[in-house]
């Protein structure tokens, strides 16, 4: 445990976090939108109601933007600046994590929980995405805090810092940010036999009054602006259909997030399977938090497993406490196992350039070909070596520095890959389309980052003849391409 200190956390953060925040530009569809609808606040001065491409945008609640606004008011229009907020969220969640389990353990399985949230590859993906869930993740965290340490040394301070956070969560992505704590501390309060003393919390007078000051503002003077589109738009169809129904195509099986765990939770996927070998065990013990953030766990997984609309990010809302209970089970751990994960993911993706070129579906065939220049002999060596280190015999500590920064180098070098097939065409379009002085461009595809890079609406319309369409690269018919790269096209109405 001595080689694991404040040191690499620290650098382990800086790096996966800020140093490469602006590495590759913005993804295609959420970070675009989320920028675009920030880049849309910037100049129609319109501080209450977001705007995607001049159509109203419901999705999200309104601090990410207000906090992207200011970012990009600092730093300029730049993937930097909209993803930053994201960055600052995340590092104090860390540290949430810190502080709190220095509090209820020690600095060991503090010290440990921070550097496994930091360099688990899905928190390096949402750490450095400009969207609203590492805020989001950040205020769950701190609220659930809050109301453990209130549930065990029943200090009023400790509800109202809950409350207070539940406001700012609401305000960062609406209702399941209330959800999540009210459920899990009813269960947990249900199991204690104290549910007397939670809807006495509940109730407090001035929780309520905190929690309405920080979240209830905006969304009276929303509703007052648009009235029941907002309803309609915000509460029922990006909030209670997201649940019933499919959104966007995002669906999948009860499964879903089992895959999404194995492979979120890389490279400590070993210690995430521990916890469910060592469940019992712990449980056994009367350890609290261990019962009240696994109930917190296994309620977020199996609600969204329930849900209609999936995606992987929504599960990282129970993630906080298997970072805890990941440092708590470390030791019982054999070095070797804890390699594995890591060793087989990079096998897989020493084998990637040879299976990408098999699949034949249109989508695959055009970004494989953007990516091949790029798995050349530099890839495989380093890939190579990746691998080597993760297999080296050394001592438990030094395995997991090593596993951490590994994980961080493959998910940032992987991710700049990828973006040549994904998010830097559009970039380049955008710039195409500016150098050539190009007034207007129609979105026929769903690439909200484009506007973002022209600094201009791209409206979602069928352009007339001679005009320009943004559009996939396998949709070109009945246009004459003027612009080409990977997926995407720039292309006249013919």
């Amino acid at each position: 445990m001595d080689k694991i200190n404040k040191n690499y956390l620290l650098l382990a953060l800086l790096l996966n976090f800020f140093i490469l925040l602006g590495i590759t530009p913005l993804f295609n569809l959420d970070e675009g939108a989320f920028s675009e609808a920030t880049r849309e606040m910037l100049h129609n001065h319109n501080y209450i109601t977001t705007f995607l491409d001049g159509n109203l945008r419901f999705d999200k609640p309104i601090f990410i933007y207000w906090m992207q606004l200011l970012s990009i008011k600092i730093f300029g229009l730049n993937e930097f600046a909209f993803r930053l907020p994201s960055a600052i969220a995340a590092t104090f969640w860390v540290g949430g994590i810190y502080y709190f389990t220095k509090k209820i353990y020690d600095e060991k399985v503090a010290l440990l929980s921070a550097f496994f949230m930091v360099t688990t590859l899905q928190i390096g993906l949402i750490a450095k995405a400009a969207i609203a869930d590492s805020m989001l993740n950040m205020w769950i965290a701190y609220s659930m805090f809050s109301i453990y340490l209130y549930l065990k040394k029943r200090e009023e301070k400790y509800l109202l810092f809950a409350f207070a956070f539940i406001g700012f969560g609401t305000l960062t992505k609406g209702p399941v940010a209330i959800m999540i704590p009210l459920v899990v501390t009813f269960i947990y309060m249900l199991i204690k036999k104290d549910l007397k003393f939670f809807f006495k919390s509940i109730f407090n007078p001035k929780g309520i009054a905190i929690f309405l000051i920080i979240a209830l503002p905006w969304y009276v003077m929303e509703y007052i602006r648009q009235g029941d589109k907002f309803i309609d738009g915000f509460i029922l169809k990006h909030n209670l259909e997201r649940f019933s129904s499919p959104m966007e195509h995002h669906k999948g099986n009860y499964f879903y997030y089992i895959p999404v765990l194995l492979i979120g939770f890389l490279p400590w996927t070993t210690l995430m399977i521990g916890y469910f070998i060592k469940f019992r065990e712990f449980l056994s013990k009367k350890d609290d938090f261990f019962l009240f953030g696994s109930i917190w766990f296994l309620f977020v997984f199996i609600f969204f497993s329930f849900s209609g609309t999936k995606l992987p990010h929504y599960i990282i809302y129970g993630y906080t406490p298997m970072f805890i209970f990941m440092a708590l089970i470390y030791d019982r751990v054999k070095t070797f196992y804890l390699s594995l994960p890591l060793a087989l993911f990079v096998i897989l993706l020493i084998a990637l350039p040879f299976i990408l070129p098999n699949i034949h579906n249109i989508d695959v065939v055009l970004a494989t070909k953007a990516m091949m220049p790029y798995f050349n002999y530099l890839y495989f060596i380093l890939m190579g070596a990746i691998l080597i280190l993760t297999l080296l015999k050394t001592n438990k500590d030094t395995k997991v520095l090593i596993l951490g920064f590994s994980t961080i180098f493959v998910l940032n070098y992987v991710g700049w890959i990828y973006s040549h097939a994904r998010a830097l065409p559009v970039k380049e379009a955008a710039i195409f389309a500016k150098k050539h002085h190009i007034q207007k461009v129609y979105l026929k595809t769903d690439l909200p980052s484009f506007s973002v890079y022209f600094n201009k609406i791209t409206p979602k319309e069928d352009p007339k003849k001679g005009e320009i369409a943004l559009l996939k690269a396998k949709d070109i018919k009945g246009y004459k391409v003027i612009y080409k790269n990977g997926l995407i096209a720039l292309g006249e109405k013919k």
